[in-house]
């Protein structure tokens, strides 16, 4: 028999309506198998699916899907999850998500949410073997002197490469080089990516910054809002010696037409929290019948 499963779609980070980072998130997953997950994954094309299932050690579990793969997590599909969550099991503004990576706690004023990264022990580092700061720099179009610090490995939840620019001017030019795909390094996921930001000083407190990834088939995409990769720029703060606590608020997706706006503190203790305000824009349902075939409705 057909079985048929409730989606909705919305946009985190978003300060507009077709701002932000979209996601899909399936409301009840129980009976959806790991090869029919990442084939909806694949079939809504976007950054990542998810999809809610009961949990014992939290108030949902969530599994996260990229269009080629799952992840143990990731900050936009944390905080969109939270929002359905929040309403179909009505647990209130405070909640906790289970995923690959840890049970995640979350937090809501309204439609703006937040999370604490899932980083026991501080965040982890490590540098970057077999290139050079010059060589990372040209891999996003840019030189050795654009470089505000050595590009480093930073991992609370998921490890990306970071790459701190001396200004927003330097973050507007990277482009990165699609046809040196083979040189960029890889982190633990087997993902090729990178996290360019700057501070900017004629606006304190302000942070600009773009993500870089390889797609599927070739080619260099970038991601409209990373609230993952935000929480990573709050490891890099600990593991530079930044004076905390520290609060920041980051700018991202203008490049792509997505302007997101994502919200970063670190405490003195170095908890790390993402927030952002999430819209939704749309629900639907799939049908799956026996032989696979799929229907969008």
């Amino acid at each position: 028999m057909p079985a048929t499963y409730a989606y909705r779609l919305l946009n985190v980070f978003a300060e507009s309506t077709f701002g932000g980072n979209p996601l899909c998130v399936f409301e009840d997953a129980r009976g959806i198998d790991d090869a029919t997950m990442q084939a909806l994954a694949l079939q809504f094309n976007l950054s990542e699916t998810t999809f809610i299932l009961p949990s014992a050690v939290a108030d949902a579990r969530v599994r996260i899907f990229t269009t080629g793969y799952e992840m143990p997590f990731a900050g936009h599909p944390t905080l969109g999850t939270a929002q359905v969550v929040r309403e179909l099991l009505q647990t209130g503004n405070a909640l906790t998500l289970e995923f690959k990576a840890g049970v995640v706690p979350v937090t809501a004023d309204g439609d703006v949410w937040t999370f604490t990264a899932p980083s026991a022990g501080g965040p982890k580092t490590a540098p970057v073997v077999g290139l050079s700061p010059a060589e990372v720099a040209a891999l996003v179009g840019l030189s050795e002197q654009d470089l505000a610090g050595e590009p480093i490995w930073v991992d609370t939840g998921a490890d990306q490469l970071l790459v701190p620019l001396k200004s927003p001017d330097a973050v507007r030019r990277a482009q990165p080089d699609s046809g040196a795909l083979e040189r960029w390094p890889q982190s633990s996921l087997e993902r090729k990516t990178a996290y360019v930001f700057a501070f900017d000083d004629k606006e304190p407190g302000n942070v600009l910054a773009r993500y870089f990834f390889t797609k599927q088939g070739g080619g260099v995409a970038e991601d409209p809002g990373t609230g993952s990769a935000c929480a990573n720029l709050g490891g890099w703060l600990l593991a530079t010696g930044h004076a905390l606590p520290a609060r920041y608020a980051i700018d991202q997706g203008a490049a792509v037409d997505r302007p997101s706006r994502l919200h970063l503190a670190v405490s003195e203790n170095g908890a790390i929290q993402v927030g952002g305000r999430v819209i939704e824009i749309g629900r639907g349902t799939v049908t799956i019948d026996p032989v696979g075939r799929t229907a969008l409705a």
